[in-house]
């Protein structure tokens, strides 16, 4: 019997261990591993809507040195709210209100604070901690303050056509243009919806953490320097002003991996206030979304595919009389001067239309359209930003000549800037045309991260052809670039200009007076680190882009080559 009873007291005494043990670890599952959840739970018990609220992944600028530099962000406040039905004395309420809330209303005040039969009326947004405290101190009846969030785009409108805005759709904050749409689907998090609050929540929720609970889906890292960003949009800024221009562009890029360092078109916006933009076009990104017809920037590429070719070299000959005819057509250099026995080297000193079509003509129709290919200019170049769009180079299926001639020298057809500085670049790292993109890295929940890496899209040149079109690019610049007066004296550098009418804007024929002007160049140039493209559509006062960009350029170059810290390769 004894040996019985000690048998059940211990069947007892463990099964009230197991109880305590389990009731133990129910807290402590409660508490620790889901006490998150359940907080969460305690604010979705509110009385009183506000604002949506919302929880995004963040984007972030990179420095040369890896330091991240907040390019968007969710950023919290306070709503202040009253409940008119409680309010006893409106103007009390008013005076000690504003000397709290600057800019507060007075008439708007006194109107929502009388409707007696609204149950809740909205005051103020984007209160600081410290109003909101000041505000909760005074105890009076009626008034309530709420944590709200939203988007904040900490550098203004530092590379805002690249990163886009967050806005509504269909009554949903989603990302509506560049990165942010592009990226929804990382930087969207679940679980967005209102903050409400009554005195249970207050007692079990810290209102300072009433949001942000959840965890992000993704952050994202850019490749985008803020630095050489900043420089460019200055750049790009003071060109645009000098000229009258209707719009100024660039890109720059590592022509090694595809890594895009800056990226702007001006004017921008800023996507803080995106709603009080008036004219739409600013929030497309021209550089992936736009084609233009882009001059002689594309000869540089002419001339590589009839030396890779075999067909010419940079000593091939010919007698330019200005102009060339074919199919009856006049086709003439920029000044249609008599230059004589010139060779491939003029061609690119002097920009002459002719020699680029000589040597297309050395080519072949069909061996022509295979570079052009090749180069990518009718195709996307697959960037990780929206709405990219492929150049026009139908022009290319005819059968006659006049439309090979005038493609050969950048007339007749047309591509995107983010595609033909991928087709310059194999110029600049031996013959590749890459992928480029804009996102360095992203990292999900866990620290997780997954970097991108150089994707090589196929081989368009031979190497030795890249560096002979490199060492002739060289030369124009020391000696043919206004005079060779801007030439820098321990680097190299690679560059052309480009100049082309533009459509006019019926769509019927070639402007007289309307012109789009580019350049483009690399350095240092038989190890660039860095390729630059610009753009600027229909500048007034300088017919020719060899006026407009080259100091800029150069000005560019120069501190991409001190930021960078690039020894000197000459």
């Amino acid at each position: 019997m004894k040996d019985n009873f000690v048998f059940r007291l211990r069947v007892v005494y463990s099964l009230l261990f197991f109880v305590g043990l389990t009731i133990i670890a129910r807290l402590f599952f409660v508490q620790v591993v889901r006490g998150k959840t359940y907080r969460n739970m305690a604010s979705g018990q509110y009385i009183a809507p506000t604002a949506d609220y919302f929880d995004r992944g963040s984007i972030f600028f990179q420095k040369k040195d890896e330091n991240l530099v907040s390019a968007a962000t969710v950023k919290r406040g306070y709503v202040l709210a009253i409940i008119p039905k409680e309010i006893e004395d409106v103007e009390k309420m008013y005076s000690e209100l504003s000397a709290i809330v600057d800019g507060l209303d007075r008439e708007s005040f006194l109107v929502r604070a009388n409707k007696k039969d609204d149950p809740y009326e909205e005051i103020a947004h984007k209160l600081t901690e410290e109003q909101a405290e000041q505000i909760q101190k005074m105890d009076i009846d009626g008034i309530r303050v709420f944590v709200e969030t939203w988007r904040s785009y900490p550098a203004g409108s530092l590379a805002s056509r690249v990163l886009g805005f967050v806005g509504f759709k269909d009554n949903k904050l989603v990302g509506r243009y560049g990165l942010e749409r592009f990226y929804e689907d990382i930087l969207r998090k679940d679980g967005e919806g209102k903050i409400q609050i009554n005195a249970f929540a207050e007692i079990f929720l810290d209102i300072k953490e009433a949001i942000g609970s959840n965890r992000k889906k993704g952050d994202i890292v850019l490749t985008i320097d803020p630095v050489v960003q900043s420089s460019l949009e200055k750049i790009l800024g003071k060109i645009q002003e000098s000229y009258d221009a209707e719009m100024s562009g660039g890109i720059i890029m590592d022509p090694q991996t595809g890594r895009i360092l800056a990226m702007s078109a001006k004017p921008n916006f800023d996507p803080n206030i995106y709603g009080q933009v008036q004219d739409m076009s600013l929030f497309f990104n021209p550089s992936v979304e736009s084609m233009f017809e882009v001059g002689s920037i594309i000869k540089p590429l002419t001339l590589s595919a009839a030396i890779d070719r075999g067909v010419i070299t940079s000593e091939t000959s010919y007698y330019d009389k200005g102009y060339v005819m074919i199919e009856g057509e006049k086709i003439k250099n920029h000044d249609e001067k008599e230059r004589g026995t010139v060779n491939m080297q003029d061609v690119l000193n002097n920009s002459l239309n002719n020699g680029a079509v000589l040597a297309m003509q050395k080519l072949g129709k069909e061996n022509f359209k295979k570079y052009i290919l090749d180069f990518g200019l009718g195709e996307e170049t697959g960037i990780d930003l929206p709405n990219e769009i492929s150049g026009n180079i139908s022009n290319l299926d005819s059968k006659r000549e006049i439309e090979y001639a005038t493609a050969s020298f950048g007339q007749g057809i047309a591509v995107t800037p983010i595609a033909m500085i991928l087709a310059l670049s194999s110029l600049a790292n031996g013959g590749n045309l890459i992928k480029p993109f804009v996102v360095d890295k992203i990292i999900t929940d866990g620290g997780i991260e997954t970097k991108t890496e150089l994707e090589v899209r196929r081989n368009v040149l031979k190497k030795e052809t890249a560096e002979e079109i490199t060492r002739m690019l060289v030369k124009a610049v020391d000696e043919a670039l206004l005079g060779g007066t801007i030439k820098l004296e321990h680097y190299s550098v690679a560059a052309k200009t480009g100049t082309a009418q533009m459509y006019n804007k019926n769509g019927k024929g070639y402007s007289k007076d309307r012109y789009l002007h580019t350049f483009f160049g690399y350095a240092p140039a038989f190890d660039a680190k860095f390729v630059t493209l610009l753009f600027l559509v229909n500048p007034r006062g300088a017919e020719s882009a060899s006026y407009t960009l080259p100091k800029p350029f150069m000005e560019m170059t120069k501190f991409l080559l001190n930021y960078y810290e690039i020894p000197p390769d000459r």
